[in-house]
């Protein structure tokens, strides 16, 4: 596997992406991965990392900024790093962006074969990539986010796939149900899993505050990796 990373921008902005893959001699599909709110740190490199090892590239995105980085159990830090992009969702919109177009240029990629999943804040990201009509196969939310702004929305024609553990304190069930009314209005090819006795964060072995409601729960994770992995070969 062949690991990297690169810079690319938004504007005056220098963010960093990491890339996986494997070589090939031809291009390949590429995920976008979306850093949960502590920013683009080992975990969502080893999501790239997994997606590389299921024949894609993955390309690791950054929405905060080079070298900015939140820390595991920081809620205070890790919220004011979020809250900016959480609260305006033009600015996260114009980010996520920012980062399929450099994943698009990227020599090792067919840019025809596009998808993007995000953990947490980042399944928002994705969500907002989505409603901003980018033209791509697949949008996969991981204990993301659900709630949309009141930004309006462009034809959104990626099929979307939305990963969430039913004792989620950030995301209610009726959070859940007003999403699925939004994807049924728009027409969109959408698929919600839900996990039943699972709290937020559930496939990042780091969480463990029942409290704050961040609870790695593993059945719950290898179910939702075998979704992604049957959602990608669908859209691929």
């Amino acid at each position: 596997m062949i690991t990297e990373t690169i810079d690319y921008f938004d504007d005056i902005t220098t963010l960093e992406g990491f890339v996986a893959y494997n070589e090939s001699p031809s291009p390949k599909p590429v995920v976008l991965i979306a850093h949960d709110w502590s920013g683009r740190r080992e975990f969502s490199c080893k999501a790239a990392e997994r997606v590389a090892d299921m024949g894609y590239v993955g390309f690791a995105l950054d929405m905060y900024g080079k070298g900015v980085f939140g820390a595991d159990g920081d809620v205070e830090g890790n919220s004011a790093l979020m809250n900016p992009f959480a609260t305006d969702r033009n600015l996260l919109r114009q980010r996520i962006n920012a980062a399929l177009k450099a994943a698009r240029e990227l020599p090792q990629v067919d840019s025809s074969k596009i998808a993007a999943m995000g953990y947490c804040f980042g399944g928002m990201c994705t969500l907002e990539l989505a409603r901003s009509g980018a033209d791509i196969q697949g949008i996969i939310s991981i204990h993301g986010i659900l709630a949309p702004s009141d930004i309006a929305n462009k034809k959104i024609t990626a099929k979307v796939l939305c990963l969430h553990g039913h004792d989620d304190p950030m995301v209610p069930p009726q959070q859940v149900l007003a999403f699925e009314t939004e994807m049924n209005d728009a027409e969109v090819d959408w698929q919600v899993h839900i996990y039943g006795g699972t709290m937020h964060s559930f496939t990042n072995p780091t969480a463990n505050n029942p409290d704050f409601g961040t609870v790695y729960k593993e059945v719950a994770a290898n179910r939702a990796y075998r979704s992604i992995a049957s959602f990608l070969d669908e859209i691929f």
